[in-house]
């Protein structure tokens, strides 16, 4: 009897973090180190135990600088917890800088990021290179992709799920 007792808690066990986990393995971010605007290192690996939030923009993109406004205040709304806002660009220093002088973007800016971007982005059948701008990675503590979103107006997403992660840690 006890035997079938452990049998079933077991079963009962795995079924539960089966369906918490929804079957799905999910990818570890890959790794990168890029320099700031302020000359600082952000090694990603090093982020672990964070919520990392990664946006890829450019100053060329009507949609990145519409939805600046609402990203500052999803930042804002995260300062002095485990989340970090990096916002990736393949503008050089000199592009964001004038950027920032009409649109203030308060993620931690890290330019000439192509390198990552090619790590990250997807690609067609023909091998180019395929990603819409804005493009937001969710990362978890344990360094994982928890949510890839792209487009317009995902701020209210990455809220939400910002905040189911802080809560699950």
């Amino acid at each position: 009897m006890r035997f079938l007792s452990v049998l079933f808690l077991t079963i009962l066990l795995t079924i539960s973090v089966f369906a918490q986990s929804n079957g799905k393995v999910k990818p570890l971010a890959e790794n990168f180190a890029a320099t700031s605007l302020d000359g600082t290192t952000f090694d990603l690996a090093a982020l672990k135990g964070k919520v990392v939030v990664v946006s890829f923009w450019t100053t060329r993109c009507a949609i990145c600088a519409a939805e600046v406004p609402k990203l500052n205040k999803l930042a804002d709304n995260y300062k002095n917890k485990d989340v970090v806002f990096l916002g990736l660009t393949t503008d050089n220093e000199a592009q964001v800088k004038d950027f920032l002088r009409r649109k203030p973007f308060n993620f931690i800016l890290l330019p000439d990021s192509f390198g990552i971007l090619l790590k990250y982005a997807g690609k067609d059948r023909n091998g180019n290179v395929n990603m819409g701008f804005p493009t937001h990675y969710l990362i978890n503590q344990k360094g994982e992709i928890e949510l890839k979103t792209d487009g317009f107006d995902k701020a209210s997403l990455l809220y939400s799920s910002i905040n189911r992660l802080l809560l699950s840690d």
